[in-house]
């Protein structure tokens, strides 16, 4: 019963921002966590069906957890993308281990490869270029695998807040795409402000990256909870969008959403068609139903919930 009421109650009708913000919002990918994905009685009142849906492995969930949380997943009918943090996977046979679980177990295909925000790795990583190195995912045959990209730099790469290590990462993850059979994307880091996003985009383009972009974008969510995050996920540059928000006492208590930075970056992909961002992924910071009734009340048809199409 409580199932049937959350489908009516909850669920909003699809509505539209504006045709570009539509358009920009097809195909958008979700982050969870096991922990998160547990509050949510049904992916289906709420994601559209397809809806690729990553699963954040935060250091000490068990593997376990995330395996779980993968099928039921797939079973709900979403592909699936975990998270594979180079820090804490301890060896190659670790590693062998959970690409084995998350296939034999959730049909998994996908994956994010990512360093992971640990100091000191657990054993014989410590980036996800080493990672792709193993070609174990290759002979498993996944068929995407993304890459972390950072539109305001990575202190765990470059020490002093700068991008340039970062972009010569993503140079030899480039060179890597051209020998691999899946799929490479980016997915980046949350940020707010559309300029610097564009800016970052197009100096990749310029430097011959030209792996699709799926730019990282925080959901609906409190200011302080967005302050928190973006503090100890090391977006800086941005923060100040929310200070200035911060400043105005009539908006300090309404949730920040994300309307602003969609509208601006959806209507410079309608005017630049070859633009490198490709798709939106959310960071549902203030909770993926928020996050996904705020993508059902401005993205129309792109983000109409599998159980009402």
């Amino acid at each position: 019963m409580a199932l049937l009421n959350f489908k009516k109650t909850e669920a909003p009708e699809a509505g539209v921002l504006n045709a570009e913000v539509e358009g920009f919002l097809n195909g958008y990918s979700i982050e969870v966590m096991p922990r998160t994905a547990e509050k949510v009685p049904d992916f289906r009142a709420i994601l559209p069906a397809g809806t690729r849906v990553y699963i954040a492995h935060i250091e000490g969930t068990p593997i376990e957890d995330m395996v779980a949380t993968a099928k039921r997943l797939n079973d709900e009918g979403f592909p699936v993308m975990p998270h594979f943090p180079a820090r804490i996977i301890k060896d190659k046979a670790t590693l062998g281990d959970w690409i084995s679980r998350y296939q034999g177990e959730a049909d998994v295909k996908q994956a994010l490869l990512l360093a992971g925000g640990v100091d000191k790795p657990y054993g014989d990583f410590h980036c996800s270029m080493q990672l792709l190195e193993t070609e174990a995912f290759d002979k498993a045959g996944f068929t995407n695998l993304h890459v972390a990209g950072h539109p305001e730099g990575n202190k765990d790469i470059d020490p002093n807040g700068g991008t340039a290590n970062v972009d010569e990462a993503l140079r030899w993850k480039q060179d890597f795409s051209t020998r691999t059979d899946a799929s490479m994307a980016i997915a980046t880091q949350f940020a707010f402000e559309a300029g610097p996003i564009i800016e970052w985009a197009d100096s990749l383009k310029a430097a011959g990256i030209d792996l699709p972009i799926h730019i990282g974008i925080a959901g609906p969510a409190k200011l302080q909870t967005l302050i928190k995050f973006s503090i100890a996920c090391g977006v800086g540059a941005s923060l100040r969008v929310l200070q200035r928000r911060a400043k105005d006492v009539t908006k300090l208590l309404l949730p920040f959403e994300p309307t602003d930075v969609i509208s601006e970056l959806a209507a410079h992909k309608a005017a630049n068609p070859d633009f490198n961002i490709t798709h939106v992924h959310f960071f549902p910071l203030g909770g993926i139903k928020t996050n996904a009734h705020w993508a059902i009340g401005n993205g129309g048809s792109a983000a109409t919930p599998a159980a009402a199409a």
